[in-house]
């Protein structure tokens, strides 16, 4: 018995669909600007997502809030001067950032993930490479962005503060040399601190794990070397103290400053490392300070591929 083969309906010939769309590209005729202009948008744009510019209104509370915070005890130490005529500050210039550590702490905390964790959580950075700047611009931009933030965070208290001690009358030579030693030794903090912190931010993508780590390394290294150095003092071990103060960011910035700029110290028994001991001070925070943008540097490097 034979099988019917099915029969097909012969397929039309379909014609050419090429198409040609003009979509309007045209060639740039603008003026190139280059890594250096690239590499300033980047930090600007960096330096003021720091206090929330730019971002939405729930990203610039903290910021604000903590700079706030680190002026406020500025004013009322101003209006007690002013009031009760005194004839110095009830704070040197040099001991301000220092009495308020932990602010400091909290803000490039929280500040140092927001610059770098987003850009590794969402894998933005070959974007970065992908134009004319390069891991050095990205780097400086990042670091230069973050040191301004804090040097304005611990500044801005010294410039109150001294705006205050003249509106008291006080004498102008000296607290214009207290602001000068004041504004170096802030400087100093700001480019430690935002070079520890963008270090450890860089190493995780999660910002919540960027902000626990950067605290727990200010905190704990703070508590520890002050807890040794208590027990040095204690022990009759006076001359450890110095030495003891090298592990520890806040208590690097404080031998430096009460070795080679007159301010006194927070070590156990007021007594700040020796001339020949804070020039070892002075090496290890330029060295930390060098280590963490090479550290960076190596980090985007790897990141940047």
């Amino acid at each position: 018995m034979a099988v019917e083969q099915p029969t097909h309906a012969p397929v039309p010939a379909q014609g050419d669909q090429t198409r040609i769309h003009n979509i309007g590209y045209r060639s740039y005729d603008g003026p190139r600007l280059g890594r250096a202009y690239a590499t300033r948008s980047l930090y600007s744009q960096s330096l003021r997502g720091a206090y929330g510019l730019g971002r939405s209104a729930k990203s610039k509370v903290l910021p604000m809030l903590l700079f706030v915070v680190m002026c406020v005890p500025a004013a009322i130490m101003v209006a007690v001067t002013v009031a009760t005529k005194l004839k110095e500050l009830p704070v040197d210039y040099t001991r301000y950032a220092i009495f308020l550590q932990a602010v400091i702490s909290l803000y490039i905390a929280s500040q140092a993930p927001q610059s770098v964790s987003r850009d590794l959580r969402f894998k933005t950075v070959p974007l970065y490479f992908s134009r004319p700047i390069e891991t050095a611009d990205y780097v400086r931009a990042k670091y230069a962005a973050l040191a301004s933030a804090l040097f304005v965070l611990t500044a801005m208290p010294l410039l109150v503060l001294y705006v205050g001690a003249l509106l008291a009358k006080l004498d102008f030579a000296d607290q214009t040399k207290g602001l000068g030693q004041g504004l170096v030794s802030v400087t100093l903090l700001s480019l430690l601190f935002a070079g520890i912190g963008l270090v450890i931010a860089s190493v995780t993508p999660r910002r919540g794990f960027g902000i626990a780590a950067v605290i727990a390394v200010m905190t704990i290294s703070y508590g520890a070397v002050s807890t040794l150095q208590a027990i040095a003092d204690g022990q009759d071990a006076a001359g450890a103290v110095p030495w003891i103060g090298l592990f520890s960011p806040v208590t690097l910035i404080d031998g430096l400053q009460s070795a080679f700029l007159g301010a006194t110290s927070s070590f156990p028994g007021g007594v700040g490392p020796s001339h020949g001991e804070g020039v070892v001070y002075v090496l290890a925070v330029l060295g930390l300070i060098a280590a963490c943008y090479g550290l960076l540097m190596r980090r985007y490097r790897k990141v940047g591929l």
